[in-house]
């Protein structure tokens, strides 16, 4: 009996060949494979830490130290993370042309590192890999503020005096419109949705591959373990298993390589 991995990926890499402006939805579980803790999990920072929410952030210093508490518990392994063969799958698909849009919920940078275009890449919850003043939005390299938040523990300010913030999107913080609005576009122009190791179960960004897939267009799921889009009706083809063993083979089977 042939392997049902190999199989998948055999599945998924037609779709791939067939496509030509894939929406590549990723989640946490393409970058477990970069090192990258799991916060929301049994053993994760979010069961010994409670988030801090914008408004205690913008209005208490004690908050404020509570969210470079945790954000440094997190900023060596996320420092040191590199891209691994997902990210580079999809970056040999934007290279080849078959791509229209990466929407990532993840917050590590990796899809950037790894080389996916700026112009192609939504990062919806935001990015560690800057910080940004709350007033006047400049942003700047995260290390020099987290060895000052270590040696300190006092919460980093701007130059012009307002408060310095990973670049992430908190509890209770709004979206950037302007990435909602490219996230939708995306998702109106693209020929086909791929979900990567997400339980697609945090929105807005969640409906975002149903966008595409609502507009008779294939849509795959790739995860281990449940997605809270398993039955929707539009599910063309739903791959259970590990994100980094399916989606780089089903890349190189569709470019040929």
């Amino acid at each position: 009996m042939p392997d049902r991995t190999v199989m998948s990926a055999m599945d998924l890499s037609d779709y791939l060949r067939d496509c030509e402006r894939a929406l590549i939805f990723t989640g946490a579980g393409i970058s477990t494979g970069s090192g990258i803790p799991d916060f929301r999990g049994p053993q994760g920072v979010w069961t010994r830490r409670q988030p801090v929410y914008y408004h205690d952030f913008m209005n208490s210093e004690a908050a404020r130290i509570e969210h470079w508490e945790y954000k440094l518990e997190g900023w060596d392994a996320f420092s040191q993370a590199q891209p691994n063969e997902v990210h580079h799958a999809i970056v040999r698909l934007e290279r080849a042309g078959k791509l229209q849009v990466v929407l990532t919920q993840n917050i590590d940078g990796l899809h950037s590192l790894a080389g996916t275009s700026a112009e192609r890449l939504v990062e919806l919850h935001g990015t560690n890999s800057q910080v940004e003043c709350q007033t006047c939005h400049l942003r700047r390299d995260p290390q020099p503020y987290f060895d000052f938040f270590r040696v300190h523990r006092t919460p980093p300010l701007c130059t012009c005096g307002g408060y310095l913030k990973p670049a992430t999107i908190s509890f209770g913080q709004s979206l950037e419109p302007n990435e909602l609005k490219r996230a939708s576009e995306g998702a109106m122009a693209a020929d086909l949705a791929i979900a990567l190791g997400s339980t697609l179960s945090v929105y807005p960004a969640a409906a975002f591959p149903l966008l595409t897939a609502r507009r008779g267009k294939p849509y795959v799921i790739v995860n281990r373990g449940a997605t809270e889009h398993d039955h929707e009706p539009s599910v063309s083809l739903r791959i259970e298993g590990e994100v980094g063993e399916i989606f780089p083979q089903a890349v190189a089977s569709a470019l040929g390589a």
